[in-house]
């Protein structure tokens, strides 16, 4: 085998659905407010009883259940998630134990927005190598644990939720080569720091930053894989906010693209959030098997991750 492939996706939110009219009734905001600024109409939202290696378990079992494998096929778990609450075990090895994975390598990959564009690149790289024949690659994140839900530039954002991909070895290479990189010394715009932890950022350097400098890079990881922009079928960015994930997808160039806006039902779901749109995009049949699609994930230490696949 000279690559690897996304077999099959899968997704999960908590039945709860917060919408912008519930947020008016806890802080200074309304619909309009909301959608006018970040386009968010509902988010969902996890109970106390909900942990996120729960979200993440329920998100790979229905990813396995899609490639029509069990749980002794997977030899390594990848979670992207910057939520959790325990150092030890990882939420890797808990949703490992929840699926009855045998004796997976297993790691947790804390790269916040980008996480899941992070962990899909590993996985890939692992399986090229050898060390891995078939991976489960979660993104997984429950933002309301981390919320000050009195804080209405933060609050309106936030939902749970968690996306998932079984990657395999494949002759026919179905992940592109990962463009990524970092910001450090802004790494400060975006934060999940203090205890009890709290999300925080700095909404207008990351708009700069986001809608400026990544257009291109998005470009040239477009360009790793041998396409144009123009050739994609879809665009799945981090779903942090509409009003940049619009300008964003006009920038890269993905004119005949459909781009997912997740986002107004999802809300901000950190690295649940393009596991979670492509999922949605796939189980809607907006993309077909084989087609090309571009997934970019950037936010917090300002990280960016970005990679084309095929569709499964």
């Amino acid at each position: 085998m000279n690559g690897s492939r996304i077999a099959a996706v899968g997704h999960y939110q908590p039945a709860k659905v917060l919408t912008n009219e519930d947020l008016a009734g806890l802080v200074d905001t309304s619909d309009e407010w909301i959608r006018s600024r970040v386009g968010i109409r509902t988010r969902h939202i996890a109970g106390p009883d909900e942990p996120v290696d729960e979200l993440a378990a329920h998100a790979a079992a229905k990813a396995l259940a899609a490639a029509g494998l069990a749980p002794s096929d997977i030899d390594l778990v990848l979670v992207a998630t910057s939520t959790a609450v325990d150092r030890s075990p990882n939420m890797a090895a808990r949703v490992a134990a929840r699926l009855g994975i045998p004796s997976p390598a297993a790691m947790d990959v804390n790269v916040v927005c980008a996480g899941f564009t992070h962990a899909l690149a590993t996985a890939d790289h692992a399986v090229r190598a050898g060390a891995a024949t078939r991976a489960l690659v979660i993104g997984a994140d429950k933002m309301s644990d981390v919320t000050d839900w009195s804080d209405r530039t933060t609050c309106v954002l936030v939902g749970d939720g968690a996306g998932a991909a079984v990657v395999e070895a494949s002759d026919d290479p179905g992940i592109g080569p990962v463009l990524w990189g970092s910001v450090p010394e802004m790494g400060h715009a975006v934060r999940i720091e203090g205890t009890p932890a709290r999300f925080a950022q700095e909404g207008q350097s990351v708009y700069r930053w986001a809608t400026t400098r990544l257009p291109p890079i998005a470009r040239k990881a477009c360009e790793r894989a041998g396409l144009a922009p123009e050739d994609l079928a879809a665009v799945v960015l981090h779903q942090a906010n509409l009003r940049i994930i619009e300008p964003l997808a006009v920038k890269i160039g993905a004119v005949n693209a459909v781009v997912a806006r997740d986002v107004t039902d999802s809300g901000n779901t950190s690295a649940a959030s393009i596991p979670l749109a492509l999922s949605k995009l796939v189980e809607r049949g907006e993309i077909s098997t084989g087609d090309p699609v571009l997934l970019f994930g950037f936010g917090g230490n300002l990280s960016y991750a970005g990679q084309v696949v095929r569709c499964p």
